[in-house]
C-alpha cells in the first residue's frame, strides 16, 4: 500500500443531520459502504453546486434525510481514504450542520448501507475519526441553551 501526498488535502462536502426528540438532540449517522464504519454522510465536490448543497445532496442519497442546511460550514476534519487501488488519500472534510424536517422512506442507497439515529453521546461513542468526534460535540455545546445537550 501507498500513500498518496498532497500539498492540499482533497476536499468533500458532509452533512450533520441533526434532530431534536423530546428535547435531546439526535444525530443520524450512516455506515461505509465498504468498511462498515460510522460516519455522516460526506461526498465529493459536484460541479455547479455550493460546498453545502453538495452536502444536502448527499444527505439524500446517503441517509434519505432533507431539511434546512446551514450555508456556512461549521467545521471540518481530516482523515485518510483508502482508494480501491489501495492508494491512501489525505481528504479534507467541510461539515454543515443539516436540521433533518423530512425522512424518505426510500432513497438511492438504502440497500448499501446502515443508518442509525443516535444520542450525541451514542454518536460520538461510534465514529472513529476524530475530528469528526471533536466537531460533533463541539457542535452539541455551542447550540442555544434551550437547546444544549451535554456530553460525557
Amino acid at each position: 500500500m501507498r500513500a498518496l501526498s498532497l500539498p492540499v488535502p482533497c476536499v468533500q462536502y458532509a452533512a450533520l443531520p441533526w434532530r431534536r426528540v423530546r428535547g435531546e438532540i439526535e444525530i443520524l449517522l450512516v455506515t461505509t459502504q465498504t468498511t462498515r464504519r460510522w460516519i455522516i454522510p460526506k461526498g465529493w465536490p459536484i460541479p455547479g453546486l455550493s460546498p453545502a448543497d453538495c452536502a444536502r445532496h448527499e444527505a439524500i442519497e446517503e441517509a434519505g434525510v432533507s431539511g434546512e442546511i446551514g450555508s456556512r460550514s461549521m467545521g471540518s476534519f481530516r482523515y485518510l481514504k483508502r482508494r480501491k487501488n489501495d492508494e491512501l488519500l489525505a481528504c479534507k472534510v467541510e461539515v454543515f450542520a443539516l436540521e433533518v424536517s423530512r425522512q424518505r422512506r426510500d432513497w438511492l442507497e438504502k440497500h448499501l448501507r446502515d443508518i442509525r439515529w443516535c444520542s450525541v453521546e451514542e454518536a460520538i461513542a461510534r465514529i472513529s475519526e476524530p475530528g469528526l468526534r471533536r466537531l460533533i460535540a463541539r457542535f452539541a455545546e455551542t447550540l442555544p441553551a434551550e437547546q444544549k445537550v451535554t456530553t460525557r
